[in-house]
């Protein structure tokens, strides 16, 4: 970690939540350990803003991509949104204690208040520290150019870097409060959020970052041009502009560098992060000699089984983000391999809700999609190597939480002594260096298929869904059965049937199997909800979701879906602090 003592002049930069003194601000990245001491008031004459210094603004800004200010209570702020992304949606529940963690069972409930600061205020305030550890990136970019301190190319990489995580920032802003400000590095006080072309600003700095920056990233996990193309296409898709979306995507799908890796599990997996397929993604590490590993996925600390799997010692924590019964069901295909686009939730996967560990079950024999078990722990099932998942004795509250556990931020049993913290020293055994993925290649494709169902072109998009369905269908990394020994063997752990389309029936059945193949492809990494109200079917599916699912939990009974919970609200005290300039999102 590296810790700045940032020696600037004392502008101000009222974002919401306090004053953001661009003076004397601890930053941390993950890097070796670094303190640079305050040594009182130095004007900004002394500094001479070359590369170097430059670098260590970027670090900073960096650093901030995991949202978290600190590992005080870093989930509310976790950047894979299991809570605002995934506990919100048709796919997962908050699980643990109702009660414990209250403000997560409002936005499971969507009830969530204006006045609940800790979680959307902590939020606001982690991310608009990005963008103006950014911006201070940006301006320091912009003296040193004059100073000659560095040269036009420099300054032009750098400022690109810096205009590359802003707009990451303002991304992430923008889709969980919709209606936000847009701080650039000329802004020194509170800015209004009402009126503002969010999105075309946002699309202005990632085509300079498009315009300037190299193909190939500086250091593992910086931007590059390709990652900043992939981005724009991903702004496009979140306003449904197809035709502005389509030439950037056939670029990164022809021309990229990109291509899906051979393991569907590698995505989720510590030991083959930052593949062939990763265009952009969070980087953890754990054991890198920080304090209390303060570099590793600390967003997730709540999401370990509650039962201790074998070789963890001190208990293990806490119980939260259980996937839903219906995204279980998701996964059900035909004897044919295909997915049940219609009927899926008709029936359920069998599940032992209910069923005690010591009492017989039997496991569910019909048809289903392998990806289902890498994403979903399930009894029966081996689980990351821990060994089979036992039932009811790993779920905190079963009645609460339901039958199911993820399984996509907990690392693999032969990774405990260098991809994840031992449990004895830490509260969270869960933090481990598995990434947090933010753009996919698999994503790519699918959102290339989205725009030809839609727009009715060529195959309709078949042929990029069949690519993303056959890595799915590589057997070698389909989850196995255990011998005696617990070690796995060569037999499937369930009947995994899956195979390509080959052609659709119509542009009906490939629009619905497009979203489908998102949602089973990209569960549980904190797109779920986004989409939805992207492809504005949030109150449709949801609905339907809330009315199947509150006969199997029951705190879901009485809960209901309304339009203003597309956007989250704004914290109360952010627009207090503003002096009422930020204005509150409607209905809340």
């Amino acid at each position: 970690m590296i810790k700045i003592f940032k020696l600037v002049k004392t502008n101000k930069i009222l974002i919401g939540i306090g004053v953001l003194l661009q003076m004397a601000i601890v930053f941390q990245s993950c890097k070796d350990e670094l303190e640079i001491p305050l040594q009182g008031q130095v004007s900004s004459d002394v500094i001479v803003f070359d590369s170097d210094w430059i670098t260590l603004q970027l670090a900073a800004a960096y650093g901030m991509l995991d949202l978290n200010v600190s590992t005080s209570d870093p989930w509310r702020s976790d950047p894979s949104h299991w809570i605002y992304g995934e506990v919100s949606s048709d796919n997962a529940y908050k699980g643990s204690d109702p009660g414990d963690q209250p403000i997560i069972d409002n936005a499971e409930a969507y009830t969530a208040l204006a006045t609940e600061n800790s979680y959307y205020g902590f939020l606001w305030n982690a991310i608009f520290e990005g963008v103006a550890r950014s911006n201070e990136a940006i301006r320091g970019v912009k003296t040193g150019l004059e100073s000659g301190d560095l040269t036009a190319a420099e300054a032009a990489q750098f400022e690109a870097e810096g205009r590359f995580l802003r707009a990451h920032y303002h991304f992430e802003a923008k889709k969980i409060w919709g209606k936000i400000p847009f701080v650039d590095e000329t802004i020194e006080e509170s800015i209004t959020n009402e009126g503002v072309d969010s999105w075309g600003l946002i699309e202005a700095d990632f085509q300079f970052a498009i315009d300037n920056l190299p193909e190939t990233s500086r250091f593992v996990g910086s931007g590059n041009s390709w990652a900043a193309k992939a981005y724009m296409a991903k702004v496009h898709m979140y306003q449904l502009d197809y035709d502005a979306a389509r030439p950037i995507l056939d670029d990164v799908i022809n021309a990229g560098p990109y291509s899906l890796a051979a393991k569907y599990s590698d995505n989720f997996n510590a030991a083959t992060k930052n593949s062939s397929e990763s265009i952009f993604a969070i980087q953890h590490t754990v054991n890198d000699g920080s304090s209390n590993d303060d570099n590793g996925n600390w967003g997730q600390a709540l999401n370990f089984p509650n039962g201790a799997p074998v070789g963890t010692t001190g208990g293990a924590c806490c119980g939260f983000f259980q996937p839903s019964q219906n995204l279980v069901n998701a996964y059900k295909t035909d004897a044919g391999g295909l997915p049940l686009l219609d009927t899926f939730n008709d029936t359920d996967v069998t599940n032992d809700d209910g069923i005690a560990d010591a009492a017989a079950f039997t496991p569910y024999a019909g048809e289903l999609d392998p990806r289902l078990d890498w994403k979903v722990g399930r009894r029966g099932i081996d689980f990351n190597g821990w060994g089979i998942m036992p039932g009811q004795s790993w779920i905190r509250n079963p009645a609460n939480g339901g039958p199911y556990l993820q399984k996509i931020s907990v690392f693999r049993a032969s990774q405990f002594n260098n991809a994840g913290i031992d449990a004895a020293s830490a509260w969270a055994p869960a933090v481990s260096a598995i990434n947090t993925n933010i753009i996919r290649f698999a994503e790519i494709l699918l959102w290339r298929a989205e725009i030809m169902a839609a727009q009715g072109e060529g195959d309709l998009g078949v042929a990029l869904v069949d690519q993303v369905r056959m890595r799915a269908a590589n057997t070698e990394d389909f989850v196995k059965e255990l011998d005696m020994d617990g070690m796995p063997t060569a037999t499937p752990a369930a009947n995994y049937v899956i195979s390509p389309y080959g052609a659709f029936t119509g542009q009906a059945q490939a629009i619905k199997a497009v979203a489908h193949e998102y949602r089973i492809e990209t569960a549980l990494e904190g797109h779920r909800f986004f989409d939805l109200v992207r492809r504005g079917e949030a109150a449709t599916v949801l609905t339907n979701y809330l009315t199947e699912e509150s006969t199997k939990r029951s705190h879901l009974n009485g809960v209901s879906f309304s339009l203003r919970s597309q956007v989250y609200p704004i914290a109360q005290n952010v627009i207090s602090v503003s002096g009422g300039v930020i204005k509150q999102n409607d209905g809340y």
